[in-house]
């Protein structure tokens, strides 16, 4: 039963994936799909390694926490336009 469960996973996996290499994506469908690819390479680690998965919640609170430290990083590195003054 457990092969069963894991070959649809990994089917769906598999989709999110392709999906979300499409160019064509709406950013917040694609935000869904990140965090449902997430919740899926949980439940089959839930599935293939029983107690070794995060809960929904620790999962939830870890992705945010790392979104949290993308976002400082991208805007430490934002580059300021600067004017020059220059003599003629």
């Amino acid at each position: 039963m457990n092969n069963l469960i894991l070959e649809k996973l990994n089917s769906a996996d598999e989709a999110l994936r392709e999906n979300l290499h499409r160019s064509d994506v709406d950013p917040i469908a694609r935000s869904h799909m990140e965090r449902a690819l997430n919740h899926v390479r949980e439940a089959c680690i839930a599935t293939s390694d029983i107690g070794k998965a995060r809960t929904v919640q620790t999962m939830v609170r870890d992705l945010e926490n790392t979104e949290l430290l993308f976002s400082k990083i991208r805007n430490s590195h934002r580059l300021e336009a600067k004017s020059l003054k220059i003599r003629i």
